[in-house]
């Protein structure tokens, strides 16, 4: 009697389960696709090199800017909640889509911080380059968008306020 009770228990649980599966399939995050670009844009303030668009569009704009594309399993819950919050994190630490909303030194931060994390290898990320073949840079890639964010991160330093820096 004991294993019938807990079978029916467990089973309860397990439909419960499919249940929730099932609902949390219509709750879906609002998308972060906006194709426009705008004044705030990077590549509107500043010299982006054709080659270093590219790079930062294939490694970068996805999790940091306000344009994703995103792929099939984003329309599987709870992936979009997870891929959602990624990409939030992502826009909040570095936006190219809003980099010039920024003030000047911190601009440059950002840019000499981005140069030290492609540099060590720590971007873009592991996880994302799993999936995201076309995303991993390779070592001249690397090395032009390090050699990219230094310069102008050093041109915009050079136009802060004193004090800020």
């Amino acid at each position: 009697m004991e294993n019938g009770k807990s079978k029916s228990i467990v089973k309860k649980i397990m439909i419960g389960l499919l249940g929730a599966l099932v609902v949390i399939q219509f709750i879906h995050p609002a998308k972060n696709a906006n194709a426009e670009v705008t004044a705030m844009d990077i590549t509107k303030m500043y010299a982006v090199p054709d080659s270093v668009q590219l790079v930062l569009k294939k490694a970068c704009a996805d999790c940091h800017s306000n344009n994703t594309v995103y792929p099939w399993y984003n329309n599987i819950q709870p992936v979009a909640w997870w891929l959602n919050d990624h990409i939030e994190e992502g826009k909040e630490e570095l936006n190219l889509s809003e980099f010039g909303k920024r003030p000047l030194a911190r601009q440059a931060k950002k840019l000499k911080k981005l140069a030290k994390e492609v540099e060590e290898g720590e971007m873009p990320m592991e996880s994302y380059t799993w999936i995201h073949k076309d995303a991993k840079l390779t070592e001249a890639e690397k090395q032009m968008l390090v050699n990219w964010a230094r310069t102008l991160s050093d041109e915009i330093a050079a136009k802060a306020p004193q004090e800020v820096k």
